[in-house]
C-alpha cells in the first residue's frame, strides 16, 4: 500500500532538493525541539523529526478511529469515578510495583480527605496500529490511551503545511489536496478553557512552568485547600510530566504531587484518571462482560469500544495467568510484554520475552505486566529526516493517536466532550518499540487512501 509512487520515492536528485526544502519548511512552520544536547536551551532548536512524505493510511479505519474518540473520553471518566473497579483491578499490581504503588497510596488518601473538587479535565490520546489480519485484511487495534502527559498536539497541528509544501514540489498536487487540516491544540486548549472558567476564574489564563521541587518549595494550601504557587492561585495543574518514576527525583516531588493532588485546583489528569492510563485497567476493560457493565444501556457504544480491542491477558497469579505465561512461551513474537508505563520505550518483545518470563513465571512480580497479542501492520516506504542522520529509503511504520478533551463534574454527565485531532507517528520497521521523544519515531501525516 503506497499512496506515493515508487517512481517519486526512487529519485535520488528530487529526494536531495525535497530534503533541504523539508528542513526549512518546518522550521518556518514552526515543528521544532530543544536540542538533546542543550534541552533546557531557549536559543538552541532544531526540527522535530518527520517523514518527508505523509503516509497512507486507510480512509474508513481513519474516520472509525475519531468517531470512537468520544466514547474512550467518556469510559475513561467513569473508570476513573469507580473505586471498586480501581481498587480491585489493581490490587494485584500494586503490591509488585512500587511506582503504581506509590501513586495509588496517593489516590487513597485524596479519597479519604473526600476531596471537594468536582471539576475533572481530560486530555488524552488513544493510539492505534493497523492490523494485517491472515485473510488480507486491515483492522484498527487500540495500542493504549495516555492519560496524561498527552503529547504532540501543539507539533501535530503544524505538520500538515509542511508536507503541503512538499508535495507541491515535487509536483503531487492530488496527493497535497489530501493533506487533512489537523489542529489538536486548539480542541485541548478548549478543554483548559472550560475547565478554568467553571472554576470560576474570568481573567485572561496566564501560564506557569515548575518542577516539582519549585511546587514544594513555594506551593502551599490555604484552609479551603486552594493551592497558591509563588503566591497566586492555581485553577488548573496540567501534568507534562509525572508518569514515569525518573520523573520523581525526590520525596520532594512526590511531596508536591500530593500537594496538587490534595488541592482545589483542576488536575489534568486528577490521580485516579492517572490509574486509568495502567495497562492493568486497559486488560480489565477488555474482559467479556466489563464494557457491558459500564454502559449498560448503550450496546452500540459497547460493539464500538470493544472493535478496536486487541487481544489482552493478565499475568495474575493462578490458572488463566499460568496460561498466559505458557501462551507467551510457546510463541513470543505474538505477543507484546507490556509494564505499567506510558511513554515509548517500556515495552518487551520476542526472545526477551522469554527471559523475562523465565525468570519470573512462578512469581507474583509477573503480576507487574500484561500480555497483549502482537499487531501485525503492514510495511510502507518513506524517507525519515532526522538531525544528523542520512536519508534513506526505510521500510516504515505508522502508529495513529487521536486526542480527546472532555471536561465533566463528578457524578454528572459530561459540560464538553470532544474527538479534537489526530497524530501520526512514523518509524522504521527495524525498531519495535519507542515514540518521538525517544528518538525513533518521527512525526507524520496520514495521506488517507
Amino acid at each position: 500500500m503506497s499512496a506515493i509512487r515508487k517512481d517519486v520515492l526512487r529519485d535520488e536528485n528530487l529526494i536531495r532538493n525535497l530534503e533541504e526544502i523539508a528542513k526549512d519548511t518546518a522550521l518556518l512552520h514552526g515543528v521544532l525541539m530543544r536540542t538533546k544536547e542543550t534541552p533546557n536551551s531557549p536559543e538552541v532548536v532544531s526540527y522535530a523529526p518527520f517523514t518527508l512524505f505523509p503516509s497512507p493510511v486507510p480512509s474508513a479505519l481513519f474516520h472509525q478511529a475519531l468517531a470512537v474518540q468520544t466514547y474512550f473520553n467518556r469510559l475513561v471518566d467513569q473508570v476513573s469515578q469507580n473505586p471498586t473497579f480501581l481498587e480491585e483491578t489493581l490490587a494485584s499490581t500494586i503490591k509488585v510495583d512500587d511506582f503504581t504503588a506509590r501513586l495509588f497510596s496517593i489516590y487513597r488518601q485524596v479519597r479519604q480527605e473526600c476531596q471537594s473538587q468536582s471539576i475533572v479535565l481530560g486530555l488524552n490520546r488513544s493510539d492505534y496500529m493497523l492490523d494485517q489480519n491472515p485473510e488480507g485484511g486491515t483492522s484498527l487495534k487500540q495500542i493504549e490511551i495516555n492519560t496524561i502527559a498527552a503529547s504532540f498536539g501543539g507539533l501535530s497541528s503544524r505538520t500538515p503545511d509542511v508536507h503541503r509544501h512538499i508535495l507541491k514540489v515535487a509536483n503531487l498536487l492530488e496527493e497535497c489536496d489530501q493533506i487533512l487540516d489537523n489542529n489538536p491544540a486548539a480542541g485541548l486548549a478548549r478543554g483548559l478553557a472550560k475547565a478554568w472558567e467553571l472554576y470560576g476564574s474570568e481573567r485572561n489564563i496566564p501560564v506557569i512552568r515548575r518542577q516539582f521541587e519549585d511546587v514544594c518549595r513555594t506551593g502551599s494550601l490555604d484552609q479551603s485547600k486552594r493551592l497558591f504557587v509563588d503566591g497566586r492561585e492555581i485553577a488548573i495543574v496540567y501534568f507534562r510530566n509525572g508518569y514515569m518514576p525518573q520523573n520523581y527525583t525526590s520525596e520532594q516531588s512526590w511531596e508536591a504531587r500530593l500537594m496538587m493532588e490534595r488541592s482545589l485546583a483542576v488536575k489534568c489528569p486528577d490521580i485516579s484518571t492517572h490509574l486509568v492510563g495502567t495497562k492493568k485497567v486497559q486488560q480489565e476493560l477488555a474482559r467479556p462482560g466489563v464494557l457491558e457493565r459500564l454502559f449498560p444501556d448503550e450496546p452500540e457504544t459497547v460493539v464500538q469500544i470493544r472493535a478496536t480491542f486487541a487481544g489482552l491477558y493478565t499475568l495474575d497469579m493462578g490458572e488463566e495467568g499460568d496460561k498466559t505465561v505458557a501462551m507467551a512461551l510457546a510463541n513470543p513474537d505474538q505477543y507484546v510484554l507490556k509494564p505499567q508505563r506510558e511513554g515509548g520505550g517500556n515495552n518487551i518483545y520476542g526472545k526477551e520475552i522469554c527471559e523475562v518470563l523465565e525468570n519470573m513465571k512462578d512469581s507474583s512480580d509477573r503480576t507487574a505486566y500484561i500480555l497483549m497479542d502482537k499487531i501485525q501492520p503492514r510495511p510502507v516506504e518513506n524517507y525519515l529526516l532526522r538531525p544528523g542522520a542520512p536519508l534513506r529509503l526505510s521500510s516504515c511504520l505508522s502508529e495513529l493517536g487521536v486526542f480527546g478533551a472532555y471536561v465533566s463534574r463528578k457524578g454528572n454527565d459530561m459540560v464538553f466532550n470532544e474527538c479534537v485531532g489526530h497524530l501520526l507517528r512514523t518509524k522504521s520497521s527495524e525498531h519495535a518499540d519507542g515514540g518521538v521523544a525517544a528518538g525513533v519515531a518521527v512525526l507524520d501525516n496520514p495521506l488517507l487512501v
